[in-house]
């Protein structure tokens, strides 16, 4: 979590003057521009406004994510993080982040970031219609006239035929993509800080609904290790923050702090990753599962790790607004998140039923698992991935244990004698 600084020139010519006159003198040029100080009314309002925007998808996908872990339909099936996927994330993301810093360095920052705006702008509609989707099937009667349509793409012929593409859709699915589309030509072309949070949240919540942790242990261990990364790339090196300040894609949450003084068109954002959003919330989601396996008609561990959020981000704000440092949140939340349920699970005597749960077994054994991983941590890539590659073929598939043996030779012979009795009496 950072807070970025965008600081106007107001006269060019007398302040390239300046810079001339102390080259000269053999000084370093200075900013003659005050830097702006937001009031203590619009920090609180942007760091507010930030907590509220990671609670709504942690909620919702999470209320999402177990109707989404009963749906029959392909398209809604969730990737499920096994163990070795958990623990080679960490690595996967150090390696893709650390490229990324080396390619801002190397390569002109403005030819990469149109190149990811285009790449995230096709990933954007997406993910923003898949959110849409259940609110227009709500606000629309049944007696709407609401027409099916199939795109599919094949390759070869006959019997070689493979399907590349099968994408069922109907007129309320193209609704929601044309409003997807125009959210996305607004962003391409204004870059406008509204339009990448509306992207943002939608990243967010579709990660939070379609990713899955197959039980508490693989949560632990991909908490932990992103817990190491988050604390290493934003404490050893400056990493991190380079790369969320030079990365114009919607990857992050930000609000103004100066929205007060100078309306929607301000430009002093503090932000807020959606790794730090979306790896706390598949677990928060979890737990929730693991309160409806539970068929106590409460909901004890999901409301327990998402105050525990709510407690752990608010540490992570005041902490930075105190040492004016950016923090790595996860150094915060982690914690909370992980802690606070299983100090609950200890006194109520279920920490056993917590740690033996099996969300993929429980709830859907045919869940594929994940494939491929964010580009940066809190990164978009796997969550719109999840969505694009949910019912490709090339996925592997959880087998589930069969519920019964085959009968034993020896039975069978025992059967046929005894037909065989019958039949000569």
């Amino acid at each position: 979590m950072a807070d970025t600084d965008q600081v106007p020139v107001s006269d060019p010519e007398a302040a390239a003057a300046a810079a001339v006159l102390d080259a000269l003198n053999g000084t370093e040029a200075l900013n003659a521009t005050a830097k702006f100080v937001a009031s203590p009314e619009g920090t609180a309002l942007a760091y507010g406004s930030l907590v509220l925007m990671a609670l709504l998808p942690i909620f919702f996908g999470a209320l999402r994510s177990v109707h989404c872990s009963k749906s029959k339909n392909a398209s809604d099936m969730p990737e499920t993080i096994t163990s070795r996927d958990a623990a080679r994330f960490p690595i996967i993301a150090s390696c893709t982040l650390f490229g990324l810093y080396l390619f801002f360095k190397v390569f002109s920052q403005e030819y990469i970031n149109m190149l990811l705006s285009v790449y995230f702008f096709g990933l954007g509609v997406l993910a923003l219609s898949h959110t849409l989707s259940p609110l227009m099937s709500r606000i629309f009667p049944e007696s709407f006239p609401n027409k099916q349509y199939q795109l599919l793409f094949t390759q070869g012929s006959d019997d070689t035929k493979e399907e590349i593409v099968n994408y069922e859709f109907d007129t309320k699915n193209l609704l929601c993509l044309v409003i997807g589309a125009v959210v996305g030509v607004w962003y391409l072309l204004k870059k406008h800080w509204i339009a990448n949070n509306l992207f943002g949240l939608a990243f967010a919540l579709n990660g939070v609904e379609l990713l899955h942790l197959n039980n508490v242990n693989t949560g632990c261990i991909l908490l932990g290790g992103l817990f190491v990364y988050d604390v290493f790339w934003v404490f050893g090196t400056n990493v991190m923050v380079t790369v969320a300040r030079s990365f114009e894609a919607p990857i992050k949450l930000v609000f103004p702090q100066d929205l007060l003084e100078r309306g929607l068109g301000a430009s002093n954002f503090a932000m807020l990753g959606l790794g730090d959003i979306v790896i706390p919330g598949i677990f928060i989601a979890l737990l929730l599962r693991f309160d409806v396996s539970l068929k106590k008609n409460s909901r004890t561990y999901f409301y327990t790790s998402f105050l525990a959020y709510i407690f752990g981000l608010g540490l992570t704000i005041f902490v930075m607004h105190t040492f004016k440092h950016a923090q790595p949140a996860l150094l915060y939340l982690v914690p909370a998140c992980v802690g606070f349920p299983v100090v609950v699970a200890l006194i109520k005597g279920e920490l056993t039923e917590m740690f033996s749960y099996e969300s993929s077994v429980e709830l859907l054994p045919g869940s594929p698992r994940l494939t491929s991983f964010p580009t940066v941590s809190g990164s978009p890539a796997s969550l719109a991935g999840s969505m694009a590659t949910g019912s490709s073929p090339r996925h592997r598939r959880l087998q589930p244990t069969p519920l019964y043996e085959e009968t034993p030779p020896e039975d069978t012979e025992v059967k046929e004698e005894s037909e065989t009795e019958k039949k000569d009496q």
